[in-house]
């Protein structure tokens, strides 16, 4: 007992300098730590950085993190200070049992770049649990003709603590019967006996009752005690015998509760009562009780189902006793044989949900696969879809790393569902399957671009302010406030496109160093800025701007900002606004009447006596202009021509026409509504032309009159009667005119004389002159109130291109002038209006009698 004592002490000396050590070296890349189990929380198991061989800020640095098996957290990792602490108390029974050493398997990762380091934790036993016995009371039958020396073994106690901790010695209390005998088993445990040192006598003791009690190697020492109650039996002199001392057998784990696992047999050669043999389970474990149980006739049942992954083997002791007392004993070893129960499991050390799209290849999970199962039936095969740009990697000790392929486009695709499949080699199959997200954050890498590189809107002028005049839409392919768009006006990049100046070629403003005047965008649209709605800020002129275009700008509200552009041309439709305006004749009516047109009282029918000379300040339909005779003094001896305004004698002027004619001509525009304006025109008739007749210049030779009067009222047979009444009227008039303008010409030279150095071509007079072209009549004036009639002095039939006179009348003087007039130029447009204004200052400097 000195020597045991010894040992034992030696023993627990040796492992307190163990305990007591810290953490060992790792070896082959595996790290090992330890630490007492019921620490308190929060303990330091060792520096992490310091073993690592980093500097503490480098663990936060990498995001250092410390992983355990079945994803319980036993130990957590301090990264300011490098510090590996205990999460909790670990209790080294509940984690691993009666096993001996307890080691739990943990790992340690790091990032950039990534690395992970196997570690192993030792949790070293104290002494916190004492030696308990299942029964408190034991009972040892002994014959009585038992020899000397004789051992019978007694039921151990059972300690959680393990190592030095665990059930080292027994004791029993003094007697002259018995000694205690301690033996060691093949489990590496101990058991007591008791040894019989004088023989029984049941005549004279019938029953002994000892105390056992079970001594751990504490420090204190912990004991537990049972009573051992020894029943002398009567001689019964031939035990029990099993026919083997061990019985082994195998059963699959899936086997049914109630299944046989075995059947033991013992014979005893006494007769009777003592040849009667019973079975029990001796000095079994929980486990072994709770698993299974033997009926009297030695069949071993299956009363609880198996697992391999728990339990792989049972050893199971079985008595046989005699209806004398006398037992004997065998041992059963159970096999528990592995099947395909278990699927693969997947525990996660480290995963990412969120990647930014364009990084490059990136870690998204690190996982551990394991099957519990053994063989071929714990060996794993691990996948993801093929058609995911993500790839598995192994690693060391079935570790696995998720990662992207390359970089990712949330454009393409914003969020991937990969499935890893976890499948064993057992038959059949059993695979898991795990499920992880990964979402693709967005990068600002998509400009909004616009539906239409150009929008063309159109507006009616005369809108009202903050009229929506149209809308741009831009779309970006990003998310969130990447995708947030924001419409902006480009106010300095934009055309226009303003009317042409009435009676300006087209560039001739340019020629002479005329700037087109800018026009400000910003001044006519505004852009709204959310919803890219445009809005025209004030009333828009057709005849002042047909068209400008300006350049519009969709940013978005990534860092930095991206943006599109697109053009924005608005073009002007024209309204009706604009009645026609009449530039001749004059609309004055005392200068009309003062200046009336001259018409000889022998023009024939279609004699041109005039034209009226309108514009509109529209464009398109809304300017075809056309011309009406409203009102006469003599109904049909003049008409107008509805197109161009021409005023030509419908019959031949008779004697009996009123010398003073009074003309009211209607211009009327097509638009909607249509709008007009009229215009009174003066005619006197008088004798003493050269040439009474003016054919049209569209009509034939010889026809001009008839055609001129096609469509017009009055031409019939009256003309003629009046031209075969005053034949000898006109004889005498042509040769009064003739006089007449004998004598004016003389005038006009002598005038033209004396102002010396003069052109050939001046103007005399004023106010009554017109500006003609060749084919085209035009007033060129109206200062003294009244225009009279051009006379063509070519015969052409139209007013020639080389000198034009007119004669203007004061009412009752009986006096008038004559002017010559400069040769115009051909290309008559609106712009004319302006030079005959400017000439319109020239006062009457001749009179003339009619």
């Amino acid at each position: 007992m000195a020597a045991r004592g010894l040992h034992f002490q030696a023993k627990r000396q040796v492992v307190f300098l163990f305990l007591f050590g810290g953490a060992c070296l790792a070896g082959s890349g595996v790290r090992h730590y330890s630490v007492r189990e019921e620490t308190e929380k929060g303990s330091i198991v060792t520096n992490l950085a310091k073993d690592l061989g980093l500097k503490v800020g480098a663990l936060s640095a990498r995001n250092t993190r410390v992983v355990s098996d079945e994803n319980k957290q036993h130990l957590l990792l301090d990264p300011q200070t490098g510090d590996l602490l205990t999460n909790e108390k670990l209790d080294r029974e509940k984690l691993c049992g009666p096993t001996e050493p307890c080691v739990l398997d943990f790992q340690i990762l790091l990032d950039n770049p990534f690395q992970m380091y196997q570690a192993k934790l030792r949790v070293m036993d104290i002494n916190d649990h004492s030696p308990a016995f299942r029964d408190k009371e034991m009972v040892l039958k002994v014959p009585e003709n038992t020899a000397e020396g004789t051992a019978f073994r007694l039921e151990r106690a059972q300690d959680s603590d393990g190592g030095i901790n665990g059930i080292q010695n027994y004791t029993i209390n003094p007697n002259p019967f018995f000694h205690l005998k301690i033996s060691g088993s093949e489990e590496g445990t101990i058991y007591p006996e008791l040894v019989l040192d004088q023989a029984l006598d049941w005549e004279e003791q019938q029953e002994l009752s000892l105390t056992l009690t079970a001594l751990d190697g504490g420090s204190p020492p912990r004991s537990g005690t049972a009573s051992v109650r020894i029943v002398v039996l009567d001689v019964n002199d031939n035990p029990p015998l099993f026919a083997h001392d061990l019985y082994e057998t195998q059963i699959p784990e899936d086997s049914p509760t109630g299944s046989l696992v075995i059947k033991v047999s013992a014979g005893d050669t006494d007769s009777g009562v003592n040849g009667a043999v019973s079975y029990s389970l001796f000095d079994a474990s929980e486990d072994v009780r709770t698993t299974f149980h033997i009926d009297p006739s030695g069949e071993i049942i299956l009363r609880a189902l198996l697992d391999y992954e728990t339990i792989k083997s049972y050893r199971i002791n079985v008595q046989a006793t005699d209806g004398g007392g006398l037992s004997t004993r065998c041992a059963v070893l159970v096999e528990v044989l592995d099947t395909n129960d278990n699927r693969p499991e997947l525990s996660i050390s480290s995963m990412t949900n969120h990647i930014a799209e364009n990084s490059p290849e990136t870690v998204v999970a690190v996982f551990k696969v394991k099957d519990r199962d053994a063989g071929e039936n714990g060996k794993t095969v691990c996948s993801i879809q093929e058609d995911l740009p993500f790839l598995l990697k192994s690693t060391v000790d079935n570790f696995y790393v998720l990662m992207t392929e390359g970089p990712l486009d949330r454009e393409a695709r914003a969020h991937y569902t990969i499935t890893i499949t976890v499948s064993d080699l057992g038959t059949p199959r059993l695979q898991s399957q795990h499920n992880v997200t990964v979402h693709v954050s967005d990068v600002n890498d998509n400009a909004p671009t616009f539906s239409q590189a150009l929008y063309t809107l159109f507006v009616l002028e005369n809108n009202s302010p903050a009229l929506h005049i149209g809308s741009v839409s831009a779309s970006d392919r990003d998310a969130g406030a990447n995708a947030q768009i924001t419409y902006s006006l480009l106010t300095q990049d934009h055309t226009t496109q303003q009317p042409q100046p009435q009676g300006q070629p087209q560039g001739q403003g340019q020629e002479q160093g005329q700037a087109r005047p800018q026009v400000d965008v910003g001044a006519l649209v505004a852009l709204d800025a959310a919803s890219g709605q445009l809005f025209a800020l004030r009333a828009l002129d057709y005849e002042t701007l047909r068209a400008f275009e300006f350049g519009v700008r969709a940013s978005d509200g990534g860092s930095p900002a991206l943006s599109g552009e697109a053009r924005v041309r608005v073009v002007l439709r024209d309204a009706n606004d604009h009645a026609p305006r009449v530039l001749y004749p004059p609309r004055n009516g005392s200068a009309a009447g003062a200046c009336p047109e001259l018409v000889p009282r022998g023009a024939e029918a279609g004699y041109l006596v005039s034209k009226v000379v309108a514009v509109d300040g529209d464009s398109g339909r809304n300017a075809w202009l056309s011309y009406e005779l409203l009102q006469a003094t003599e109904p049909g001896l003049f008409g107008v021509w509805a197109h161009s305004g021409e005023v030509r004698t419908a019959r031949p002027v008779s004697e009996r026409d009123a010398p003073q004619q009074r003309l009211l001509v209607q211009v009327r525009d097509h638009g909607e509504p249509p709008l007009s304006a009229s215009v009174a025109l003066h005619v006197l008739l008088v004798d003493g032309f050269s040439q009474p007749y003016l054919p049209r210049p569209d009509a034939p030779a010889g026809k001009a009159g008839l055609a001129g009067l096609a469509g017009l009222a009055g031409v019939g047979g009256e003309a003629g009667q009046a031209e075969g009444l005053t034949v000898s009227l006109v004889v005498a008039l042509a040769a009064v005119s003739s006089l007449f303008l004998a004598s004016v010409l003389a005038l006009v030279a002598a005038r033209l004389c004396g102002r010396g150095g003069a052109e050939g071509a001046v103007a005399v007079g004023s106010g009554c002159g017109v500006s003609v072209g060749e084919g085209h009549l035009f007033p060129a004036g109206a200062g003294c109130g009244g225009v009279g009639p051009l006379v063509d002095v070519g015969g052409a039939g139209t007013l020639s291109h080389s000198y034009q006179y007119e004669v203007c009348v004061s009412g009752g003087t009986g006096t008038g002038e004559f002017k010559f007039v400069k040769p115009s130029i051909a290309n008559f447009t609106n712009g004319s209006v302006k030079e005959i204004e400017e000439n319109s200052n020239l006062q009457n400097s001749f009179g003339f009698s009619y």
